[in-house]
Parts: structure tokens; C-alpha cells; sequence
């Protein structure tokens, strides 16, 4: 009864005080003109998005963290969250990817150019982010890193592989590829109005529901999910088509952090590659479109990447691609449950 009632709240406060807190947001970064600069290679139709205020991101971000500095304590109040280092752990790793997004974001405003910070220098940090929080999280014991822990794999469950030191390095490889790819992913996603929202929306529901129906994983993973639901609904308010603002770098490289970081929550990062498969196919859509390109002499494999781009190009509308990519995530993420040890 207590856990229900926490987890209403988290999601109706989050929602709440992230819509009011764009209410005064959208008209102060239009005042500090900070706006969203459109590369001339994007759809021409997206011209007219030219100066939409963007790192709307810290409207949830804000509202995320206040709601769960006072749910949290109650939580831990009524014996529903014992220990919440993972919890401080996998939300600061978040934040530390939102906080790149803010550097990324003021150094566009700064230059006066859709780029801020290189590739090299967005990666570089990401990865520094990623392998702190993996070193953290072996310490701790919330990601497996010892040679009795188990790795758990969808529809098939606990494999004891890690006695072996070559598998455990390949598996810390595969944890910053997945940590940082991932942050990416999310990134590129958040190329269309209410796009990157809707998806870590359906993404954040499943970890809501998932994170109530396994017994090992506390009720603060609840409530943090309960949280992303609430932020990425308040933020649609303002986002869905036709945007009011954009949540920059800001927002998308948080929310790549967060749903990364839920899947080792719950035990099962793996899981992440099939409830968020839209977010990865959204990043292969465009390592195949520049590999295309190079190989075949400037010939596109799609019309445009990443891959809602080639849809907005084949007469689909924003409002289409969105309804689509989230139902997808919404079949992917029923199926993913199949893939987690609830049943």
C-alpha cells in the first residue's frame, strides 16, 4: 500500500513541478537566447525550428532530483529502500552524463554552431564517467566483478563465467561499450519533437513495473523509474509536436545515463540492448549510413541518418514516427520482460 502510494506521488510530483518549472524556463532561455542552431544537411522543414530554447533538460533534471530527495527518506522510513549506494550511484551517473551535456550545450551557444565539444572530447569524458562509475560499482557490488559473481543473460539466467579473468576483462568491456554507446544512442534519438521522451517513457515504465515484480531489487528503483516517468511526461507537455523547447545534451546524455544504469539496478544490464533496441537501432542507422558512404563512393544506404530522418524523408510526420518508434519500444519491452527473472 505505502510502495503504490510513493510511487503515485513520485510520478505525479515529477510530472507537476517539471511542467511549472518550464513555465518560467522556456521564457528565460528565450530571453538569454539560447536556442537551437539547425544543421543546413537536416530535413529543410526543420529550418523553422531554428532558435526553439533548448537544455530544457534541467526542467527534469531539477524536478527529479527534488522529488526524490523527499521520497527517498521516506522510503527508507517505511523499510522499502535498506541501502541506497546503488541508487546515489546509478543516479549520479546520470547526472555526470547531464553534466556533459551542459558543457556541450553552453560551448554551441558559445561558438554560435550546432557542434560544442568534438566527438573526441564528448567520448573522452563519457568513457571517464563510464569507468568511474564501473570501478564504483564493482567496489560496492551492484555490477558483478568478482570471480564468484554470476552475470545474469535474458531467458536463460545466472552464468557463472567470471572465474575466468579473460571473460571478466571482455565483460568490463562490454559494460563501458554498452554505458557509452548507449548515452549516444539516447543522443541521437532526440532528433525529432518529443522523440527521445516518448521512448525513455515506455523504457521507464517497463523498469517501473519490472523493478516492483523482482524480489532482490529495492523499492527506491521504483520510485526512481516512477521518477523518469514523470519527467519525460511533465517534459512532453512542452515537447511534443510542435516543440517548445528542446532538451539538449543536456537532457538526452542524462537520460542515456539513467536507462543504462537500470539495467544494472535491476541486475541485468544486458537486458537494456532489447527494451531499448530503438535507441540502438537509431545509433547503427548511422555507423552503417557513414560506413555505406565510405565504401560505395558517397552512395546513402538511407535517405537520411539517423534512421527517423529517413522516415521523415519517405512523408512520414513527426507525430507518425513518434507513435510508431514508442509502440515498437512497447512490444520490445513487454518481450524483454520475458527476459528478466519474474517469471
Amino acid at each position: 500500500m505505502v510502495r503504490g502510494i510513493l510511487f503515485a506521488a513520485t510520478l505525479a510530483l515529477t510530472f507537476g513541478i517539471t511542467v511549472l518549472i518550464l513555465r518560467f524556463l522556456i521564457p528565460y532561455l528565450k530571453s538569454k537566447k539560447l536556442g537551437q542552431k539547425i544543421l543546413d544537411i537536416g530535413p529543410r522543414w526543420h529550418k523553422s525550428k531554428e532558435g526553439t530554447p533548448t537544455m530544457g533538460g534541467l526542467s527534469f533534471i531539477a524536478a527529479m532530483t527534488l522529488v526524490l530527495f523527499i521520497v527517498i527518506p521516506i522510503a527508507m522510513h517505511y523499510g522499502l529502500e535498506h541501502n541506497v549506494t546503488y541508487l546515489l550511484l546509478a543516479y549520479g551517473y546520470a547526472l555526470l552524463n547531464g553534466l556533459i551535456g551542459v558543457i556541450d550545450d553552453r560551448a554551441k551557444f558559445k561558438k554560435g554552431k550546432n557542434q560544442g565539444l568534438t566527438a573526441s572530447q564528448k567520448y573522452l569524458l563519457q568513457l571517464l564517467v563510464a569507468c568511474l562509475f564501473l570501478f564504483v560499482g564493482i567496489k560496492t557490488g551492484m555490477i558483478a566483478g568478482t570471480a564468484s559473481d554470476a552475470i545474469y543473460i535474458p531467458f536463460i539466467g545466472n552464468v557463472w563465467i567470471l572465474k575466468y579473468l579473460a571473460v571478466r576483462i571482455l565483460y568490463y568491456v562490454f559494460c563501458l561499450v554498452l554505458m557509452t554507446g548507449m548515452v549516444n544512442a539516447v543522443n541521437l534519438t532526440d532528433g525529432i519533437d518529443g522523440l527521445a521522451s516518448s521512448v525513455t517513457m515506455v523504457v521507464g515504465l517497463f523498469f517501473s513495473v519490472v523493478s516492483g515484480l523482482i524480489p532482490s531489487v529495492s523499492g527506491g528503483t521504483q520510485l526512481l523509474a516512477a521518477a523518469t516517468v514523470g519527467g519525460c511526461g511533465g517534459f512532453l507537455v512542452y515537447n511534443f509536436h510542435p516543440a517548445k523547447v528542446f532538451m539538449g545534451d543536456t537532457g538526452s546524455l542524462f537520460w542515456g545515463g539513467l536507462v543504462v544504469a537500470f539495467g544494472f539496478l535491476i541486475g541485468n544490464p544486458i537486458i537494456v540492448l532489447l527494451c531499448g533496441a530503438v535507441f540502438v537501432i537509431e545509433a547503427f542507422s548511422v555507423i552503417l549510413q557513414v560506413g555505406y558512404f565510405k565504401l560505395n563512393h558517397g552512395k546513402r544506404l538511407f535517405k537520411m541518418s539517423p534512421i527517423h530522418h529517413h522516415f521523415e524523408k519517405c512523408g512520414w510526420s513527426e507525430i507518425k514516427i513518434v507513435s510508431v518508434f514508442s509502440a515498437v519500444t512497447l512490444v520490445l519491452c513487454l518481450l524483454s520482460a520475458f527476459g528478466c527473472s519474474i517469471f
